[in-house]
């Protein structure tokens, strides 16, 4: 558990986030969502309780002191309390609030079933906001063309070949910034993933990857300071969630793209869109190149073939685009 949240948690909610990760193997990241969720609760739990003064600042209110005795006598009719409050008070949109309730439906049947702290558990019936299904947003075919060929920046081959990954595999924020030197394989055409809960996965990569992470890597070449890491920042140090964002939001905007509201994640949408749409790939086959879990635990979606993945990745309409802006001049570059 984080120091930065462990010192603001009650035992039996130490023991819920501990459980995640240990038990049900879940992500760190995991972890402090599932936290600053149940904080929101419990702040809450103080508020409706008077525990705190008018005067205090919601995000001064403390929860390491709520006792269990609270969520012994928690109640259903408690719990939507909880949720108007959610969209009166803090002004949650639907699928937050859908969010926090259904982290809180789990953190009482693990004090329930799992832990025995409480004797019923209360919110067996708690219904979740429904959220209206959106269409994910995504770059057309002509955009992400439009995204690659107005790429610049002093670490140029860096970022287009992080670009490239986005649009050509579909990897998550996690997985880009996770990758190792050793996790690509020229030889095989392969790039290893670490995906949700550290599940393993391999890739197939196209000519556009394979092109791009070959400019990268002769520049990246020389640099040992952080000698394991794949994509470095400008201190030579494996660079950050955030650094990576803003390099994308900067390329969109230069690509006067950046009012689409095209994140990180929207590349990953893009890259399965323009697969499925472009390159006739199988949904199947894409639950597998985007560590998706399955729905079902039938052959089909667990052993699908070798050639399947590698003929999707070559089917990506982006799979021979090359970068266009690279200078003679690499001095300096990452």
């Amino acid at each position: 558990m984080k120091d930065s949240y462990s010192n603001d948690c009650p035992e039996y909610l130490k023991s819920f986030l501990n459980y995640l990760v240990l038990v049900k193997d879940r992500a760190d990241r995991t972890e402090e969502a599932y936290y600053i969720d149940i904080r929101s609760f419990l702040r809450f739990i103080k508020i409706s309780n008077g525990l705190v003064s008018k005067n205090c600042e919601y995000t001064d209110i403390t929860i390491s002191d709520v006792p269990i005795s609270y969520m012994k006598k928690f109640t259903l009719s408690n719990a939507y309390d909880y949720l108007g409050y959610l969209k009166t008070v803090r002004n949650n949109s639907t699928a937050t609030r859908a969010r926090k309730t259904s982290a809180l439906k789990q953190f009482f049947n693990y004090l329930h079933k799992k832990a025995s702290l409480i004797s019923k558990n209360p919110l067996v019936d708690l219904e979740l906001p429904r959220v209206k299904n959106k269409l994910p947003k995504f770059l057309s075919l002509e955009e992400s063309l439009k995204l690659l060929r107005n790429i610049e920046s002093k670490y140029q081959e860096r970022d287009y070949c992080m670009l490239v990954l986005f649009l050509n595999c579909g990897m998550r924020l996690s997985e880009l910034v996770g990758l190792d030197k050793r996790d690509y394989s020229k030889d095989n055409h392969t790039l290893r993933l670490f995906g949700k809960g550290r599940k393993e996965r391999i890739i197939y990569l196209n000519e556009s990857c394979i092109d791009a992470l070959e400019a990268y890597l002769e520049v990246r070449k020389n640099v040992e300071t952080e000698p394991n890491a794949l994509f470095l920042s400008r201190n030579n140090k494996r660079i950050d969630k955030r650094r990576v964002q803003q390099i994308v939001e900067e390329n969109l905007t230069r690509a006067g793209l950046g009012n689409l509201g095209v994140t990180t994640h929207k590349l990953r949408h893009t890259a399965a869109t323009l697969m499925y749409q472009h390159g006739n790939v199988d949904t199947l086959v894409l639950k597998e190149i985007l560590g998706h879990k399955s729905i079902a635990t039938t052959e089909i979606y667990t052993h699908l073939s070798s050639e399947s993945l590698k003929k999707a990745a070559e089917s990506s309409p982006l799979a021979n685009v090359k970068n266009e802006n690279i200078k003679d001049n690499n001095d300096g570059k990452k």
